[in-house]
């Protein structure tokens, strides 16, 4: 018997969640002994070169994922054609960024970038290897599989960048680990999905994706831009010890959001898509979604920004005391990132790539405007400014749901606002009763342990069906 929505959903969420998870986790096991052997300047060496890469892996994408996805009966030329044309554009992105490493390094007043971006720049090739393979995973909700890839290429790839920066191999360790990565990611799509490419180098496919697809990827190339832009001007502007802390930061509040906004995203686009000729349908699926990651993402950045100074003092000592305002600060604004999320996808599953194109171009353009007027007051008022930003162009992104469909603004702010208010509350409620605290390992976890009591008892308490849904999944498991 097939599935329901529901239960293709609810699946679907599951598996996106032990996925990011269990990747979280490890990154959290592993990014905090590599912060502890490594320096802030050995991660603003690798972070200046973070939007290259960005901008990288959205060219050789070029939005086919989403493309494939949206078409109604994929076929293995589909699949072919995005194959070898990822794979062609990552070679030539690989050697046009191998020639132009002597100007980077220029750029950044950083000679050692040079050698350092002729490793970091392969992982376009491998990527673009796998590229067809993470169009046919997405477009099935292969998320149990892809579980099971992200698990093990971060226990091998973690292994090796531990390793290596243990015996003081300082930014290499981090290169090397991000470049095993993506190619032990490849090998595991490879044997999940069963499919290799033809030697049929027949591109005309890509025409019926293009009109939807070139749109995605002008707009990917913005979301890179936009995610990187502070490690890119900063790296202009500050010594590698500012890109450093602020890199470190951005990391964990991006670990944050990206447990929720990485869940949601893994079925988002494939149920909007399934149920696009059905509104109805498509509207309830909507609401449900942004119920469910109000229920988790405002909990665990606010949380994460109420433990900020303790988790990063005990985790990876107190050398980077100066990324914890900087931490707190991203939490904020991370908070809002998983709502823009399911707003795009919904609005993809439409087929208006054009609005998520020119909605994504206006807010990166503003944010580089805003930073051009304010870097002379420092780090902390741009990152500020950033994350301000992105809480308010949620609105922008709701304006625009609204236009589109028969959701209403009041509505989705009604889905969302209680969980809001809830989770502010209890945060302010704990750092207050935990004032007198003075240790920093029992303040960490007496904080973690009243708020997520407190919370789960107020969501309790106000019969929130949100909760009760996800209870009685996890348990009829």
């Amino acid at each position: 018997m097939s599935e329901t929505l529901k239960e293709k959903t609810a699946k679907g969420l599951f598996w996106g969640g032990v996925n990011n998870f269990l990747t979280q986790l490890l990154n959290l096991i592993i990014g905090i002994f590599l912060a502890r052997w490594l320096s802030p300047s050995d991660y603003g060496m690798v972070g200046m070169l973070a939007i290259f890469s960005a901008l990288a892996g959205s060219l050789q994408e070029s939005g086919f994922i989403a493309g494939i996805t949206n078409l109604k009966n994929p076929t293995a030329k589909d699949y072919n054609a995005v194959f070898w044309f990822s794979l062609l554009v990552g070679i030539s992105l690989y050697i046009i960024l191998y020639l132009a490493s002597p100007l980077i390094a220029l750029f950044f007043h950083q000679p050692e970038l040079a050698r350092l971006s002729h490793l970091v720049f392969l992982s376009f090739v491998l990527a673009g290897m796998g590229t067809a393979h993470s169009a046919y995973m997405f477009r099935n909700m292969m998320n149990k599989e892809k579980a099971i890839i992200a698990v093990a290429a971060l226990i091998i790839s973690g292994g090796v960048g531990l390793t290596l920066a243990h015996y003081g191999y300082a930014y290499w360790s981090i290169a090397w680990q991000q470049l095993l990565y993506i190619a032990v990611t490849d090998i595991g799509k490879v044997i999940c999905v069963k499919w290799l490419p033809s030697l049929n180098f027949d591109f005309s496919p890509l025409r019926k994706m293009f009109n939807f697809s070139y749109k995605i990827l002008l707009t990917n190339i913005v979301n890179n831009i936009n995610n990187n832009i502070l490690s890119f001007i900063f790296g202009r502007l500050f010594a590698p010890y500012s890109v450093g802390n602020f890199t470190q930061a951005n990391k964990w509040s991006s670990m944050a959001y990206s447990l929720v906004s990485g869940t949601v995203a893994q079925v988002a686009q494939p149920i909007f898509s399934s149920v696009s000729d059905e509104q109805e349908r498509q509207v309830r699926a909507f609401h449900k979604m942004m119920r469910f990651t109000a229920f988790i993402a405002f909990p665990v950045l606010f949380g994460l920004a109420l433990v900020a100074d303790e988790f990063i003092r005990i985790t990876i000592s107190d050398k980077w005391a100066d990324s914890i305002p900087l931490l707190q600060i991203l939490c904020l604004g991370g908070a809002f990132i998983p709502f823009t999320t399911i707003s795009q996808n919904l609005i993809i599953s439409r087929g208006r790539s054009d609005i998520y194109m020119y909605c994504t171009i206006s807010q990166i353009l503003f944010q580089i405007v805003v930073m051009i007027f304010i870097y002379p007051f420092g780090i902390t008022v741009m990152v500020a400014a950033f994350s301000l930003i992105n809480i308010l162009w949620f609105g922008v992104w709701q304006h625009f749901v609204c236009r589109i469909s028969d959701i209403r603004l009041l509505t989705i702010l009604k889905d969302i606002i209680p969980f809001l208010a809830i989770s502010l509350s209890v945060m302010a409620v704990t750092w207050f009763v935990t004032q007198p605290i003075e240790d920093l390992l029992f303040l960490l976890f007496v904080r973690i342990f009243i708020a997520a009591s407190l919370y789960f008892l107020v969501m309790k308490m106000a019969h929130a069906v949100i909760l009760e849904e996800c209870l009685a999944y996890l348990f009829k498991r």
